[in-house]
């Protein structure tokens, strides 16, 4: 290749990176200008923005400011109303305190007067009751008690008379209306009583059974007897033999399993054992049937199926001869009417009625008394504690909480002192009698003293001239007292005191 051709691509090579180099700076120059236009314009719209925002800034600033100006002058004027009215509270105040400080001087200066005027008073009543004992010779203390003394020794008979008659009267209209209740009561439940006996008859078809019964060498009446836990008694009474335990229970089951021996045909141990068996299943279906019977009767619902079962057995229980499931009954039904009178609660006292003897079910497995015993049955099996609160003072062992509790201890006694209700015996009678009389009689002034009525009623007779009228009344309620404190009996006992005066003269 020639020189000129290397140097016209060398002047070529030159000249392209010339015009290279001025394109360059021609394109970089176009793009700078756009840049910074877009720069500048943005800065332009910036400026334009804070000076809005700045004016809006200004404007909200300015309200705010006015409004601020505006509440303070309405605080300023509250603030002024309030000042001017406290000051005019204040002046009213102060007017007031004047005026009570003025009123207290003058109460404090009459205060002065009225103890001067009373101090001259009490001067002048001291001069005059000197001058009075000076003239009568006596002091005052003196004077009112011998003129206490005579109007005592004057009016003692009328004081006595006046007593006796209010007090009689109170005590008429009280046991007026209390005997209404009663009475009404008791009619509107009439209950018979069966009275029981230890001992049941049983009879046979013919004298051939006692021989049966007494089996090979007393084999089958032994066999009876331990099973069911009663004594067989065969004499010569014709056609029956004689069941005899304290336990009614124990003499059902033996009559009915003897009952049933009769009329299989077939008496012996082994026999005898299934009869027994079968006798007090049947006996335990009698019980829960006695003891819904009872609830059914009583009109209580929702009880525990064994307590049911426990009151049914009640009726195989007796106290003095007279039935404990029947008189519970009674109780219940009498309570009821009673608490319907009184405005009491009628369910609660039948309840506690029904309910206050349940532990006589089981007072011979626990140790206890039977208001004890009860009272925790009946909480073991869900009843409420105003029923057991009913329930336990009926023989007063606890105190009485509710209304409820006297209704059921009225109640109870009503039915266990109506007549034919219980039996007692002659011993028992002839004691409470004789007691009766001794605490009578040892009273001072008492001449002599009866009982009668059955035991009910004691007529004292006292001697005249060691008590008067007035002592006899304090005398009978000291004998009344006597009574209730030292004996036990059911219901009540009346007191009776006579003082008569006897004047005998002979014609000579």
């Amino acid at each position: 290749m020639s020189v000129l051709t290397v140097l016209g691509f060398g002047i070529a090579a030159v000249v392209g990176i010339v015009l290279g180099y001025l394109v360059r700076q021609s394109i970089a120059k176009r793009q700078e200008d756009t840049i910074e236009a877009r720069i500048s314009k943005a800065t332009q719209d910036a400026k334009e923005k804070a000076q809005k925002i700045l004016e809006k800034a200004e404007k909200e600033a300015a309200e705010v400011l006015d409004s601020a100006k505006q509440a303070e002058k309405e605080r300023q004027e509250l603030f002024m109303q309030r000042e001017t009215h406290l000051l005019r509270k204040e002046e009213t105040l102060d007017q007031k305190d004047a005026q009570l400080q003025k009123q207290v001087h003058e109460v404090e200066s009459n205060q002065k007067r009225v103890e001067e005027v009373r101090a001259e008073l009490e001067e002048l009543k001291k001069r005059h009751i000197a001058e009075l004992e000076r003239i009568a010779g006596t002091n005052v203390k003196q004077a009112k008690e011998e003129l206490l003394k005579q109007i005592e020794e004057e009016y003692q008979q009328e004081f006595h008379d006046r007593l006796v008659k209010l007090e009689q009267f109170g005590k008429e209209g009280l046991e007026e209306k209390a005997r209404m209740m009663m009475v009404t009561a008791m009619q509107r439940y009439a209950s018979s009583q069966t009275q029981e006996a230890t001992t049941t008859t049983v009879s046979l078809p013919s004298d051939e059974i006692k021989g049966r019964i007494i089996g090979k060498e007393g084999r089958n009446i032994k066999t009876l007897e331990r099973l069911t836990g009663v004594d067989i008694i065969i004499d010569d009474t014709p056609e029956a033999i004689v069941l005899s335990s304290f336990d009614a229970v124990r003499r059902h089951i033996a009559r009915v399993t003897i009952e049933k021996l009769i009329s299989d045909g077939r008496i012996q141990p082994a026999r005898i054992e299934e009869a027994v068996l079968k006798a007090k299943e049947e006996i335990n279906e009698k019980i829960k049937e006695a003891g819904d019977a009872a609830l059914y009767d009583a009109g209580i619902v929702g009880v525990d199926p064994k307590l049911v079962w426990l009151l049914g057995r009640l009726r195989f229980r007796t106290s003095y001869g007279q039935n404990v499931l029947m008189h519970s009954l009674e109780v219940a039904h009498i309570a009821g009417a009673i608490a319907g009178e009184l405005g009491a609660d009628i369910a609660i006292a039948k309840k506690g009625g029904l309910f206050h003897d349940i532990g006589k079910a089981v007072d011979h497995e626990v140790e206890g008394s039977h208001v004890e015993i009860g009272m925790k049955l009946l909480a073991k099996y869900g009843i409420a504690q105003s029923v057991i609160d009913a329930m336990k003072s009926h023989h007063e062992e606890y105190p009485y909480e509710t209304i409820e509790a006297r209704i059921v201890q009225a109640a109870d006694a009503i039915s266990a002192a109506r007549p034919g209700a219980r039996r007692d015996t002659v011993e028992n009678y002839l004691h409470r009698l004789a007691e009766l009389e001794q605490v009578a009689t040892n009273f001072v002034g008492v001449e002599r003293a009866y009982a009668i009525q059955a035991g009910r009623e004691v007529r004292v007779f006292v001697t005249p001239d060691q008590v008067n009228d007035a002592a006899a009344l304090l005398l009978a309620r000291d004998i009344a007292n006597k009574i209730q404190e030292e004996l036990k009996y059911p219901g009540e006992i009346k007191v009776t005191l006579i003082r008569e005066t006897r004047v005998t003269e002979y014609a000579r």
